[in-house]
């Protein structure tokens, strides 16, 4: 077994007992990322340096017998869109190749505050657009079950990374879907918090109404453990919530007796691979045989949410993403001879198709003519997808469906056609618009050999219940301790 199969709290058992060391963890991490790196890819960067001297320094405080944080010495990695202090964060886009932070976002200040060790940056598509993670600035990351296929996106090398064994928890962001479709691809267990639940503060923005940091682990336990840590109020983000933080850990008590679950017939009909409806319903059956109630419900506004989406998020990307224009950081085109030609070739060079792509829908989106059409239009129809959740859950305490319409999908298959690919992400979009939270856990796998994800959505500030239900869930099957061989 390897050390990072064990759950955290027989981890922090072994480090009491002094049978286990941080240093160990830590070696244990840089061993494995030595052996399956060349497979995966999962990582833009490492910080070995850094990383084995916080493990001498938390291995003294062992010896002194102190307080240990609640991720204590546990081997972390970060998607690469998330700031942290003198490490060059890049968000996989060749425009930032040489941006080094002279901060942290609260995020990677709660995890240092907890104790946990940052092994790298991780691969991620170009500033979180994509599904694949074939759209990052600097290489392709493999899925640990088949390398001829995508370990989808845009938190990729996070979920990868999880899945293969190289660190024991990771930080992704979720826009539309970025942590819970490469969990379900990669056979992980991937949380969307609540928007407002964790602090956006130094997480580089793509859609800022949208974009939410959550964490991948390998099961339920665990991701409790971290939202336990990085959900909190923060005076730096002006969308944090002022809400009382519950104790996540605790909610896992396997009980679902009496919970009322819908199903939304919108997300088990047409276009849902058989295959995942079946393993889904397979899902459905065992939290019926623990005592939860099962009914069909309707989320009649879910046909828009695709097209809401891509037309609001590249509309806040191509606001966000005007910053980036070779003055006040990143690289510059030095070709130029005109600060006008300079902006011009700084991001045709140093940004890819896609997030190209998104510029110019959003940038058409907001132009003088089209915004009632289009932008608030959208934002009409985001009211309503909202209001479709609002009514279900004044009967339901969750809805359960699949978190992907299939498995992952080869390399190369879908790239050059991004509608295609946009519609992998019908399931986990209208969450992202209501602004609630999910998680999806490993429910399966497909006769390809590849995961299939469940997605269990809740109420807004609910994530107790959505992780009682997926821990239950987990106690009963064996899914989440398939690991892939490397």
């Amino acid at each position: 077994m390897s050390l990072f199969d064990k759950k955290l709290a027989d981890i922090h058992t072994e480090l009491d007992k002094g049978e286990l060391t941080v240093s160990d963890l830590v070696n244990a991490s840089f061993e494995r990322i030595a052996r399956t790196e060349d497979k995966v890819k999962a990582f833009i960067s490492l910080d070995e340096e850094n990383a084995r001297n916080r493990a001498k320094e938390l291995d003294e405080q062992q010896s002194r017998g102190e307080e240990k944080g609640l991720l204590f010495g546990l081997p972390a990695g970060i998607k690469d869109n998330i700031v942290t202090q003198n490490v060059t964060t890049t968000c996989a886009s060749k425009l930032l190749a040489n941006y080094s932070p002279i901060y942290n976002a609260s995020v990677m200040d709660r995890l240092h505050a907890a104790q946990s060790i940052t092994i790298g940056k991780l691969n991620m598509d170009e500033f979180a657009m994509g599904g694949s993670t074939e759209n990052s600035g600097f290489h392709n990351t493999y899925n640990p079950w088949n390398k001829d296929y995508v370990p989808g996106g845009s938190s990729g090398g996070s979920a990868a990374s999880v899945a293969a064994g190289q660190v024991y928890f990771s930080l992704g962001s979720d826009t539309g879907g970025s942590i819970r479709q490469p969990a379900a691809y990669c056979g992980v267990v991937g949380l969307k918090p609540t928007y407002g639940l964790v602090s956006r503060f130094g997480l580089v923005a793509f859609a800022s109404s949208l974009d939410q940091i959550g964490p991948i682990t390998k099961n339920v336990e665990d991701s409790a453990y971290v939202l336990q840590t990085i959900a909190a109020h923060d005076p730096f983000d002006s969308t944090s919530a002022e809400v009382e933080i519950p104790d996540y850990i605790s909610a896992l008590s396997g009980d679902v007796k009496g919970l009322r679950v819908g199903v939304p017939k919108e997300l088990m009909g047409e276009g849902i691979d058989p295959e995942v409806k079946e393993k889904v319903n397979a899902a459905l059956k065992v939290l019926e045989s623990l005592g939860a109630t099962v009914e069909e419900v309707t989320l009649p506004h879910t046909e828009y949410a695709v097209p809401t989406y891509y037309i609001l998020a590249p509309s806040e990307a191509s606001s966000n993403l005007a910053r980036y224009d070779g003055v006040r950081y990143g690289v510059r085109a030095d070709n130029a001879e005109n600060l006008i030609e300079m902006y011009r070739e700084t991001r045709s060079q140093g940004l890819g198709a896609e997030v190209k792509r998104r510029i110019m829908l959003g940038t058409y989106a907001l132009s003088s003519g089209y915004y009632d059409a289009y932008y608030k239009k959208a934002q009409q129809v985001r009211t309503l997808i909202k209001q479709d959740f609002d009514e279900v859950f004044k009967k339901y305490d969750v809805i359960i469906g699949p978190t992907a319409p299939t498995t992952a999908f080869k390399i190369g298959e879908k790239v050059n056609d991004p509608l295609t690919m946009y519609l992998e992400d019908i399931c986990t979009i209208p969450v992202n618009l209501a602004g609630i939270p999910a998680i999806s856990v490993p429910c399966g796998f497909a006769s390809n050999g590849l995961p299939v994800g469940l997605q269990i959505i809740g109420k807004a500030f609910d994530e107790s219940t959505i992780l009682r239900v997926a821990h239950a869930y987990e106690q009963h099957t064996d899914y989440h301790k398939a690991r892939p061989e490397l």
